[in-house]
């Protein structure tokens, strides 16, 4: 716990010294900050983190808006190039799924679309099948994308190009990488809503209509506490679902189950929050000069990446059916 909470307040201390509302793009000065403190490689064995410890990373950097690619680095590209045997990219990465042609000698083309972050990494580690091959995307054309929230989801074509490094596919590869963003996709969806409630306690406070704030009004605050109930059950659930993962592993049903269900939960929460938030600051929550938009973007935009409610909801009943009675409570408790 203590560790943790150490953890915590070294990464608000680094995502508060260069936070910019005005700023899109990667933070480097966040970065290097993080680089520095091992946190772009935390959960690396050499390192010694754990994902419970990714998880308050994490959180901290969704309710911060922070402009660092730490999931993709960490628990997906860093995760995918170890279990092949490989060396980790130095930098910035992200794993991604696709299928690779192959041309002459070594080289191979592939065109990934929407890589998070593609602008800014120095390799992609793709997972093509049975085998795992690092790419390095000085190699690459890049197609600028964004999602809503204005995070790069860019285009990167390699054609003919030589992998720096390549290794077999560990077994049940795809399955784990699925669930490894979809973990860290509901991690950030905790922070974001976590942020976007902090923000609407604040305006709620310093906002006066007639004669007091209006956070003294009743129907305020009962938006306010339903918005807390959903950041409550949003970090709850993320939260679990990292620690069933660090204890039973992705492979195990109850980590499959239990991933499902906080992406599902932490996508229903931003729905919840995102539309008290900007109720409660009006329409001045939806201006480009009010940072309340760096969270609800982030909101409706990591909703639907990495599989949405209803997908992952898919995944909960296909679990539970193939529970049946006698095995679901063990299933959605982790116990017997």
């Amino acid at each position: 716990m203590a560790r943790n909470a150490e953890l915590a307040e070294l990464a608000e201390s680094i995502f508060a010294a260069s936070y910019d509302k005005g700023a899109t793009g990667l933070d480097t000065a966040a970065w290097k900050a993080c680089a520095e403190s091992g946190l772009t490689t935390l959960t690396d064995p050499e390192v010694g983190g754990t994902l419970e410890d990714s998880a308050v990373l994490l959180e901290a950097a969704g309710a911060w808006a922070a402009r660092v690619p730490l999931a993709e680095t960490d628990l997906l590209g860093g995760w995918l190039a170890r279990a092949a045997d490989l060396a980790a990219p130095d930098g910035p990465s992200v794993a991604v799924t696709g299928s690779a042609a192959a041309g002459a000698g070594d080289t191979v083309s592939v065109e990934l679309a929407r890589v998070p972050w593609g602008r800014a990494l120095v390799a992609v580690v793709l997972l093509d099948g049975d085998r795992v091959l690092v790419l390095d995307t000085a190699d690459a054309a890049v197609t600028e994308g964004a999602n809503i929230a204005e995070e790069p989801r860019d285009t990167l074509t390699f054609t003919g190009v030589t992998p720096v490094a390549s290794g077999a596919a560990p077994a049940g590869a795809a399955e784990e990488l699925a669930l490894r963003a979809a973990l860290a996709r509901s991690l950030l969806l905790a922070g974001a809503a976590r942020g976007a409630l902090a923000r609407s306690i604040g305006y709620a406070g310093e906002r006066q209509q007639f004669g007091r704030p209006i956070a003294r009004f009743q129907a305020v605050q009962q938006m306010l506490a339903e918005a807390g109930s959903e950041v409550a059950a949003a970090a709850a659930s993320s939260a679990a679902a990292a620690r069933t993962a660090r204890t039973a592993g992705f492979a195990d049903p109850a980590t499959v189950f239990a991933v499902a269900a906080a992406k599902s939960r932490c996508g229903e929460a931003a729905t919840a929050v995102a539309r008290i938030a900007h109720q409660v600051h009006g329409a001045i929550g939806f201006t480009r000069e009010h940072d309340l938009r760096l969270v609800s973007t982030r909101l409706w935009a990591w909703r639907d990446e990495d599989g949405n409610e209803a997908y992952w909801n898919d995944r909960v009943g296909e679990l539970a059916l193939r529970a049946g009675a006698d095995g679901l409570w063990p299933l959605v408790t982790g116990r017997p």
